[in-house]
C-alpha cells in the first residue's frame, strides 16, 4: 500500500436509496465491488480506496448542500481513455443525467483536459477525466 492514497470518503446524503442507484451504477461501470451494507448506509471498493455513502440523519437534513461552500466540491474520477469518457458520456445520458458544462464538453476543463462533468442525486459535482 502507498503511503499518501486515500484510505476512503464518506458523504451524507439526502435519499440513500437514490444515492445507490445513481452510484452503485456509475461506481459498477468503474470496477469498483459492493463493499459494505446496513440499513443507513452503503459503500463500494476498488484496490485499497472504498467510498462510503450514509443517510444524512433528520435532525441534519434542512441543511441545504452547495459544492460552492466550504466542504467537498467535487470527486473526479480517472478515465482510461478519451473514448471511455465517451461511452460514459453516452451512458449518463442515457440514464438521463444531466451533462455540466454542455456547451464546452468534453473541454469544459481545458483545452487539453478531457472529461465529463456530471451531479449526483444531491448535486455533487462529479468528474470522469481522460489521460
Amino acid at each position: 500500500m502507498r503511503e499518501g492514497l486515500l484510505h476512503h470518503v464518506e458523504l451524507y446524503v439526502s435519499d440513500l436509496e437514490r444515492s445507490q442507484s445513481f452510484w452503485g451504477w456509475f461506481l459498477q461501470e468503474l470496477g469498483y465491488d459492493s463493499y459494505q451494507q446496513w440499513s443507513k448506509g452503503q459503500s463500494w471498493k476498488l484496490g485499497d480506496t472504498y467510498l462510503v455513502f450514509v443517510q444524512v440523519e433528520e435532525r441534519y437534513s434542512d441543511i441545504p448542500y452547495h459544492r460552492c461552500g466550504t466542504g467537498l466540491n467535487h470527486l473526479a474520477f480517472h478515465a482510461s481513455s478519451r473514448n471511455r469518457v465517451d461511452e460514459m458520456t453516452a451512458a449518463l445520458r442515457e440514464k438521463g443525467v444531466s451533462i455540466l458544462y454542455e456547451d464546452q464538453h468534453p473541454f469544459a476543463g481545458g483545452e487539453d483536459y478531457y472529461a465529463v462533468f456530471f451531479e449526483d442525486p444531491d448535486r455533487i459535482k462529479v468528474e470522469f477525466v481522460a489521460p
